[in-house]
């Protein structure tokens, strides 16, 4: 499939802090990928440097062929293809969840329908008049997804979207991500929950101090997972 997103030798800053370390990574069109690490490792990181939300940056990042190193973040998002589910959520929180899903801007076609996002979150269905303070944790990060997907970006970047939840919400954000991957979307994913993400992805790109530290195709998890646990431990 064609390579998506292609990221070479990134470096990032924060001010005089130096968090990415040469992160090398590539997603092709359908893949679903994990950043796994502890915190603080520079997976929130990655995902800001992609987007042009860091201080300064260097390599190399492609997306679907341009390069886009050296493009702000307003010009980036123009291009159409990236979604961003921060960790924060970013609902509109004294906005319904109708009015959050009426005002994402068309990025690219393929954006999801109100209709389609209700089918594939019953629970925002329920709460469609409710704002956003009304909405439990879990509905709270569905809206947030949801609200991604209404865009048409074909390359989805969802932050610790499991963080905090209860394990059945949890379970259904593994059910969404495999409908969205069935839809034919690229997804990169930050996780600290192994055990959540190991099913989902294609690849594992463990990230320790700023850098790739090993890469783990998925037929390789079970017999590596010991060695993920390691590097995942506190």
């Amino acid at each position: 499939m064609p390579e998506l997103l292609a990221i070479e030798n990134l470096h990032a800053w924060y001010g005089e802090s130096h968090i990415l370390h040469g992160i090398e990574l590539s997603v092709a069109e359908g893949e679903v990928i994990t950043l796994l690490g502890r915190n603080g490792a520079g997976r929130t990181t990655t995902l800001k440097a992609i987007l042009g939300m860091v201080d300064k940056r260097t390599g190399s990042i492609r997306l679907n062929g341009r390069e886009v190193i050296k493009e702000p973040t307003h010009k980036i998002a123009r291009i159409g293809m990236l979604g961003y589910c921060p960790e924060e959520r970013g609902i509109f929180s004294r906005l319904t969840v109708d009015e959050n899903l009426a005002l994402p801007p068309t990025l690219g076609d393929g954006g999801m329908s109100r209709d389609e996002i209700y089918s594939m979150f019953p629970n925002l269905a329920e709460r469609r008049r409710s704002t956003g303070t009304q909405l439990s944790g879990g509905e709270q990060q569905m809206l947030a997804m949801a609200r991604v997907l209404r865009t048409g970006a074909r390359i989805l970047l969802l932050d610790e979207i499991t963080e905090g939840l209860a394990p059945v919400i949890v379970q259904t954000l593994g059910q969404t991500i495999r409908q969205m991957r069935e839809r034919g979307l690229t997804i990169v994913l930050v996780e600290q929950n192994f055990h959540f993400a190991a099913p989902l992805a294609d690849r594992h790109y463990i990230i320790e101090h700023g850098a790739v530290a090993e890469v783990v195709a998925a037929h390789e998890a079970e017999e590596k997972r010991e060695r993920i646990n390691a590097f995942l431990s506190v």
